[in-house]
């Protein structure tokens, strides 16, 4: 099921660093007069995810020239991160704040994005001639395009010229309803899909970002139709050409409970594989999507076939979302053990 005619050695991921301040534990925003603090954003998590499997992991951003975006650099740096590429502009931090929920109350996040270096972006601060050299893959998420309208072209200027060098793309749609309306997300990603190879969402994210609908499907009860997800995957391939197609499939009994899989639809073998089943009791959800486009481009750059590479992105993913914070601490062994053991979470000794 190899995508590519060589093993992945390189990524690059293109996003905003983002600092979180996140709630304590499980009190609410402000519920006790300190917020814990780290670095995260989709693409940062991935690069992380990667850099952790053992892949040379680079990430492009634009950050503040302050005390701040330098300990954030620093924070990517020590988990192995090639940020030679980073650069320093004017404008400010991104932040999000988070309140973890729990049982019944949902979480919750507040961004506050507006005028981030990264936002500021020009099409000239960028040259991927040169961030592309030696790279095999790229990846970004649908978050950079909703930050600035000059964002969502250079965007669409990183995947022309990744194509062009012949670099795997896959994009995590990530619809965020607090930055921007579905109309605008159709209107700006629509045409960016055909440079895609590797397209991965959930049923919110095809219905929002493409207008297509996983009928049957209701996330608020639980209910998830299978046969309507294959369906999505086909029209997202038969309309934008898009040669893998992955999709989680949660199912949210409650903020602290859920059932955990995800599908993947190979178009060249017209054929899709379902994961197992996991029932995660959550410590910290957030990045729980972006550890799993981190584990299958590991799984697909290996040349991993299409059962076992779904299998393995879908555990990465639900190991995260027992780990505190948005970036994934498990290595390629922790996943092998979940994977052996079955999600027992028997104590290794």
């Amino acid at each position: 099921m190899n995508l590519l005619h060589r093993r992945t050695t390189k990524v690059v991921t293109f996003g905003e660093l983002l600092l979180r301040l996140a709630s304590p534990g499980y009190t609410k925003l402000f519920q006790k007069d300190n917020l814990e603090t780290s670095f995260c954003g989709s693409e940062a998590n991935v690069a992380v995810s990667l850099a952790l499997f053992g892949l040379d992991s680079s990430f492009v951003s634009i950050l503040p020239d302050t005390d701040v975006g330098h300990a954030a650099e620093n924070y990517m740096r020590y988990f192995g991160v090639d940020t030679s590429k980073v650069l320093y502009r004017d404008g400010r931090m991104g932040i999000y704040y988070l309140e973890k929920g729990a049982s019944q109350r949902p979480s919750k996040v507040i961004y506050d994005r507006k005028y981030s270096a990264l936002s500021l972006a020009k099409s000239n601060d960028f040259n991927w001639e040169i961030i592309f050299d030696g790279a095999d893959w790229f990846h970004w998420s649908g978050i950079n395009p909703a930050l600035s309208d000059e964002l969502a072209e250079v965007s669409l200027e990183a995947c022309k010229k990744a194509k062009e060098k012949g670099l795997i793309v896959s994009c995590d749609l990530n619809y965020r309803s607090k930055l921007w309306t579905s109309k605008k997300a159709q209107e700006v990603m629509k045409p960016i899909m055909k440079y895609i190879d590797v397209c991965i969402c959930n049923e919110e994210d095809a219905e929002n970002v493409l207008g297509i609908k996983a009928e049957g499907s209701n996330v608020e009860d639980g209910k998830l139709n299978e046969s309507s997800y294959i369906r999505t995957a086909e029209l997202i391939h038969e309309k934008y050409g898009c040669k893998y197609i992955a999709t989680t499939l949660r199912k949210s009994y409650s903020a602290s409970r859920n059932g955990w899989r995800a599908m993947l639809y190979d178009t060249k073998t017209d054929k899709t594989f379902l994961s197992r089943e996991y029932d995660i009791q959550i410590v910290d959800r957030v990045g729980g999507g972006d550890s799993f486009a981190a584990a299958l481009i590991y799984a697909v750059g290996f040349g991993m076939e299409a059962q076992e590479a779904i299998e393995f992105a879908t555990a990465a993913s639900c190991l995260k979302q027992t780990v505190e914070g948005d970036f994934n601490r498990c290595t390629v062994q922790d996943v092998e053990m979940l994977l052996k053991n079955g999600g027992n979470g028997r104590v290794q000794r």
